[in-house]
């Protein structure tokens, strides 16, 4: 029968190591973050031909802190037909689901601490990758009650703008990751991870085709309201959009909550497509290098959201809505018909691709050719409105004074 006392110590030490393990990956998530904004606003200075942030620390590493500083002692404003409780609850909502979902993203191997095997992980629940759906569908809330709650229009317009693109580019992905998950037999990130761990061609990006990756690539950026995708801000034509309303330490919250998502869903990329912490290792201090070839890649993949964000241009809305509905939700539903097929038969699998193929074919000719008959017919079939020539100037009415004066 085991010793109770040996019981209780041992579960102590269990919950000590996951406190520990929670707060390093806070703390190092918080440090990485303001990393991210110098090395965003660096490359992207970079990239424009400018030197960007370099007086506040060597190469302008402190200038992070340095504005994280100022805005802390902002004053905080309240407008006066504010929800008071949504309005400072919002923050809140978008910084906590980025942190949760880099909980479950294995960073590492395993390590033994005190004759106890150690995940380098805060969590590996058995339904991680349904954690994942379900925290990035939450993380929508944060940005949609900013605008809600502030009682002003344009905050509303892009929190309204903010929901329906998550709704749109919500289906891509979820349908890119269940890709992922019927390789790989299982829900656990660490199981994803192990499902393709020791050689180079059994990453997912590479067993599965590159379209899942691509479509959860920009389907994760525009989850994140980033370039080309930042309509929920919108700058130009909203003012701010959703945080508009917000100073000091609230607006930090969402500044710091845009850069924190850029992270996670980079090492959530990493996870998913390019191996985690797979690599090449040595005998010199083995459990350290899974966690360098990780932060490369997640390096990697953050340097490539900066470039997106340098390169491409904001999209218009209609233009957003085309490529969620009509492009990536067909595209990475007939692919994952494809990958299921594959997995029960290879001859299912290429036989799905080719009827695939050829319906998309079938169907882009179809809307060219009702294109051109719509362009042909007269302007009265199709129901389009008369054109109505401009007439001379109607003559201007004359003013009281100018009467006067004549008279």
């Amino acid at each position: 029968m085991p010793d109770p006392l040996f019981a209780h110590g041992v579960g102590l030490a269990v919950i000590v190591i996951v406190v520990v393990k929670a707060l390093v990956a806070f703390a190092a998530l918080l440090v990485a973050t303001m990393l991210m904004v110098w090395f965003e606003r660096k490359v992207i200075s970079d990239m424009q031909d400018r030197i960007g942030p370099n007086r506040a620390g060597p190469y302008g590493l402190l200038q992070s802190l340095a504005d994280g500083t100022k805005l802390f002692f902002k004053e905080d404003l309240l407008p006066d037909r504010a929800d008071r409780f949504v309005f400072r609850l919002a923050p809140l909502l978008a910084v906590v689901p980025a942190f949760l979902m880099f909980a479950i993203v294995p960073v590492g191997g395993v390590v033994t601490i005190a004759h106890h095997v150690v995940e380098l992980q805060v969590a590996d629940p058995p339904m991680g990758i349904l954690f994942l759906l379900a925290l990035s569908s939450v993380a929508v809330y944060g940005t949609m009650l900013a605008g809600w709650s502030s009682g002003s229009k344009y905050p509303l317009l892009g929190s309204i703008r903010a929901s329906a693109q998550m709704i749109s580019y919500e289906a891509a992905l979820g349908l890119a990751v269940v890709t992922v998950v019927l390789e790989s037999h299982s829900l656990s990130t660490r199981a994803i991870v192990q499902s393709q761990a020791h050689h180079v061609w059994q990453w997912n990006v590479l067993r599965l085709g590159i379209v899942p990756f691509v479509v959860f690539l920009i389907a994760s950026t525009a989850e994140m309201n980033r370039p080309p995708f930042d309509l929920a801000e919108g700058e130009s034509e909203l003012g701010g959009g959703f945080n508009t309303e917000y100073s000091s330490l609230r607006f930090a919250l969402f500044y710091l909550a845009e850069f924190m998502n850029t992270i996670t869903m980079s090492a959530v990329a990493v996870t998913l497509f390019f191996g985690g912490p797979d690599g090449p290792g040595f005998h010199f201090l083995p459990w350290l290098w899974p966690i360098v070839w990780f932060v490369g890649k997640t390096v990697v993949f953050c340097y490539v959201q900066v470039w997106i964000r340098a390169s491409l241009p904001r999209m218009r809305y209609d233009q957003l809505m085309d490529l969620g509905w009509k492009r990536l939700i067909p595209l990475s539903l007939g692919w994952l018909l494809v990958v299921a097929g594959v997995i029960v038969s290879v001859a299912w699998g290429f036989a799905l691709l080719g009827a695939g193929i050829v319906g998309a074919a079938l169907l882009y000719q179809a809307v060219r050719v009702g294109r051109r008959r719509r362009d042909a017919l007269p302007a009265a079939a199709t129901g389009a409105a008369r054109v109505v020539r401009p007439g001379p100037p109607a003559p201007m009415l004359r003013t009281l004074d100018a009467d006067k004066a004549g008279s």
